[in-house]
């Protein structure tokens, strides 16, 4: 695998030159994918405003907002790896209320956030209408391999021990899962572009095998 350094900033303006440059007749599901600890989030609220710049409009949405109620995610105890990594995520209702929507010939009209895992309740978000030729920035962890449909995805990599530093003490029991997912989801592959962030402000650009 060829690693390129970048900066941060340059980073942003390369991915948002490459979403820019898809086409712009349909709608575009782009997924920025990483552990908490690779702050997905973080690159997906900083590409927002350069792809709007380069005329597309964006709508943010992340996964965090689409687990399943406590009910089902703790059914099993509140520390499993892998019910954290098999049904912490709703899916179905991310495809349906999400990524489903923006599909050619979708309506376009999306439910930014399903449910509140900290009150667990529903949010009760209102839909949002994505332009056509818009731009969909979602992220969230452990979103490749599960057959979602997205357009472009971008991964964020941290290495074993760079992630057991980076993950807060209370949530090392996610770790295993972390470690599933590298195993059997393989996203360094998977991905459409993966950026290796050990160290967070000097990131690199993965490519080939």
């Amino acid at each position: 695998m060829l690693v390129r350094p970048i900066s941060p900033d340059l980073l942003v303006e390369e991915l948002a030159d490459r979403i820019a440059a898809e086409p712009r007749d349909r709608w575009l599901r782009v997924a920025v994918d990483g552990a908490p600890a690779a702050e997905p989030g973080r690159l997906a609220d900083a590409l927002a405003g350069p792809v709007r710049l380069r005329g597309r409009a964006v709508l943010r949405v992340s996964a965090r907002d689409f687990l399943r109620p406590a009910s089902l995610r703790f059914e099993f105890g509140r520390r499993d790896p892998d019910v954290f990594h098999d049904h912490w995520l709703d899916e179905g209702g991310l495809v349906r209320e999400v990524l489903a929507p923006l599909e050619p010939g979708g309506t376009g009209k999306v439910l930014p956030s399903l449910w509140d895992p900290v009150r667990d309740r529903a949010t009760r978000a209102r839909y949002e209408t994505v332009p056509a030729g818009g731009v969909l920035l979602l992220d969230g962890a452990l979103l490749l391999g599960r057959g979602l449909p997205l357009d472009l995805t971008v991964h964020l990599s941290l290495s074993a021990p760079a992630l057991a530093r980076r993950t807060p003490e209370d949530e090392a029991w996610t770790l295993p899962a972390y470690a599933r997912y590298d195993a059997e989801s393989r996203p360094l592959q998977a991905a459409d572009v993966t950026v290796k962030v050990d160290d967070p402000r000097h990131p690199a650009l993965a490519t080939g095998t």
